[in-house]
């Protein structure tokens, strides 16, 4: 059994999309990090960073992992699936992994900080990193024009970038013109284990949820 610590955002779907697909069972604890859960001395003894997603896995000593992409791959080793065991095939997986890490995530969600979340409205950071946004995006549609996945079979790869690309219109920008983007967006959107996965933790469904969001994040971010 899993333990899964998680909010509604992109690193946490990673992992409840990841579990799902996986098969898995596990059970989902809702951080509410506009409430400071996340800095609890209860959490901070498993997540020290004092950030989500985290899980412990109870059939393995009660064993604790953080950091999204540290997770995937844990995961998917202990399934022997999404993530092939050893040669170029594992090393293409990884690559685009932290691709997903190091570029498409820290960048969309700066993005989203200036262009959704500050309280004062700054051009030059909102364009910068919408830029890069869009040259992230370009290059994630031009490995795609020659293959139907990211690194050849559907991987957690796939299930990283695409957790946060379908946040686009997020952070101001737009998939036009990327249609083999849009392509690969579509049908990871449409497989069933996705379609569970963004469903944890459960959304509660408001009327104003897109100032309800911006009201949430600024006061986590401060």
């Amino acid at each position: 059994m899993i333990d899964l610590y998680t909010s509604t955002t992109p690193n946490g779907w990673k992992i409840s999309i990841t579990l799902e697909e996986l098969g898995m069972d596990y059970t989902a604890h809702h951080i509410r990090l506009d409430q400071g859960d996340q800095k609890t001395g209860e959490y901070l003894s498993i997540n020290p960073n004092g950030r989500i997603p985290t899980i412990v896995d109870r059939n393995n000593d009660d064993f604790a992992v953080f950091e999204s992409g540290a997770i995937m791959i844990y995961l998917a080793e202990k399934a022997d699936l999404l993530l092939p065991a050893t040669g170029k095939e594992r090393s293409l997986v990884i690559q685009w992994l932290m691709f997903q890490m190091a570029g498409i995530g820290p960048m969309m969600g700066q993005a989203n900080v200036f262009y959704r979340y500050a309280p004062e409205k700054i051009p030059y950071a909102i364009d910068r990193y919408q830029r890069e946004v869009l040259r992230l995006f370009a290059v994630l549609d031009q490995r795609l024009a020659d293959n139907e996945y990211l690194a050849g079979n559907y991987s957690i790869a796939d299930i990283a970038n695409w957790a946060w690309v379908r946040g686009y219109e997020w952070s101001g920008v737009t998939l036009d013109g990327l249609k083999n983007l849009q392509r690969w967006h579509d049908v990871i959107k449409n497989r069933p284990a996705v379609e569970r996965g963004m469903q944890i933790p459960p959304r509660i469904e408001s009327k104003d949820r897109e100032r309800e969001t911006i009201e949430a994040a600024r006061k986590f971010l401060v």
